[in-house]
């Protein structure tokens, strides 16, 4: 289970949040963290990244080397169970009785009010 994020990205703070409540264990990698800054690693790293996924956007999750994509596609496969069977599959354990709407984990300024 891997996460490509961004440390000061509100919407990896979001799944990184469903993933804590979930009980999933990952690894993340922070493409704006100093040990990616050196030889700008960071802005290489992401610019492979879409071209492997097509997505431009951050963050983006991995699981058993399968892509489930950016935030909004995660939440999706969340809520729909899809993410649960690929964590299955690739023998990542996760709290099966977590059932939030993955969406609750965004930010407050996107909720509608």
């Amino acid at each position: 289970m891997v996460i490509f994020a961004l440390e000061w990205c509100e919407f990896c703070w979001s799944v990184r949040n469903m993933f804590a409540e979930a009980g999933i264990a990952y690894d993340s990698v922070d493409l704006d963290s100093v040990a990616f800054q050196e030889s700008n690693k960071g802005t290489q790293y992401r610019a492979a990244l879409r071209e492997i996924t097509g997505a431009p956007t951050i963050p983006q999750v991995f699981v058993g080397g399968q892509h489930i994509g950016g935030a909004s596609e995660t939440f999706d496969a969340f809520n729909s169970g899809a993410l649960q069977a690929a964590l299955g599959a690739a023998a990542v354990p996760f709290d099966p009785e977590m059932s939030r709407d993955a969406y609750s984990f965004l930010p407050n300024w996107l909720h509608s009010r």
